[in-house]
């Protein structure tokens, strides 16, 4: 997942794994049962004041590869059912809190590997210590295919991509996540981001940096982003999610759902 931290310090080697302290207060479970009591917000209709421009495949940045509308609706409805089965106990869905003490606005459910705030291990140590979901075989199929989709077939990142840690991020309305590093990780190989339900501004700064210039990024509902070579290490967030903007039917609580899968380098 990456520093989330607040005192604005930068790494002086972005590609430096490195493992921070935690929370001795834990995180907060989430029953999955009790979103779906929210209510909802309005639905938004994004209106354009002119024609849409394509939404073709985009290296953004170096590295850095968007590819709008990836998943069609089946395949969305498929990963959103299989979230909700991830997110029950044990090892479920919880609010993370950073070592400061305050807990996240976004809720989190992990897989293959458990990540808190700034440390992977083998169990839910922020919540109730149980294994964590092993990484689903679905999961790690569409990992591989979207790094094949961003680099090609025959490139290292390819050869080289053993997903084996999932970070799946619910971001209930007004929820959103600062501008951070994804640090932890020995491994320099890619980093993979499914973006599901609400359309959201995924914003990136830099690999020595999190302030300005910004690259911003729109992610709906089905859409990929791929970030690795020398921006593996970028910092960033997601500043805004655009309430109800979500296709109907997926079965997803209010909000925006992230699957981010990466090859740790752990044993």
């Amino acid at each position: 997942m990456g520093s989330l931290r607040d005192d604005g310090d930068l790494l002086a080697d972005p590609w430096t794994p490195r493992r921070g302290a935690t929370s001795r207060l834990g995180g907060v479970p989430v029953d999955i049962d009790s979103l779906e009591a929210a209510v909802a917000p309005a639905r938004q209709m994004l209106l354009l004041d002119e024609p849409e421009p394509s939404r073709a495949t985009t290296e953004v940045l170096p590295g850095v590869v968007h590819v709008p509308d990836w998943l069609d609706d089946a395949a969305q409805r498929s990963l959103v059912a299989e979230f909700r089965q991830w997110a029950r106990p044990p090892a479920g869905l919880r609010h993370p809190r950073v070592p400061a003490g305050h807990v996240m606005s976004t809720m989190a459910v992990c897989l293959g590997w458990h990540w808190s705030p700034y440390a992977y291990s083998r169990t839910a140590d922020d919540t109730d210590g149980a294994p964590v979901t092993p990484m689903p075989a679905s999961v790690d199929a569409l990992a591989r295919r979207a790094v094949v989709e961003a680099y090609g077939p025959d490139s290292p990142e390819t050869h080289g991509y053993e997903p084996d840690a999932g970070i799946v991020n619910l971001y209930p309305p007004g929820a959103h996540l600062g501008l951070h590093q994804d640090g932890e990780e020995p491994a320099t190989t890619p980093v993979v981001t499914i973006s599901l339900g609400d359309t959201c501004t995924f914003r990136m700064a830099g690999v020595d940096r999190r302030t300005a210039p910004f690259t911003d990024v729109e992610l709906r509902s089905g859409d990929l982003l791929v970030f690795g070579r020398e921006n593996r290490r970028i910092f960033h967030g997601v500043p805004k999610v655009l309430d109800a903007t979500a296709p109907e039917g997926l079965g997803l609580p209010p909000g925006r759902l992230s699957i981010t899968v990466r090859h740790t380098g752990f044993t």
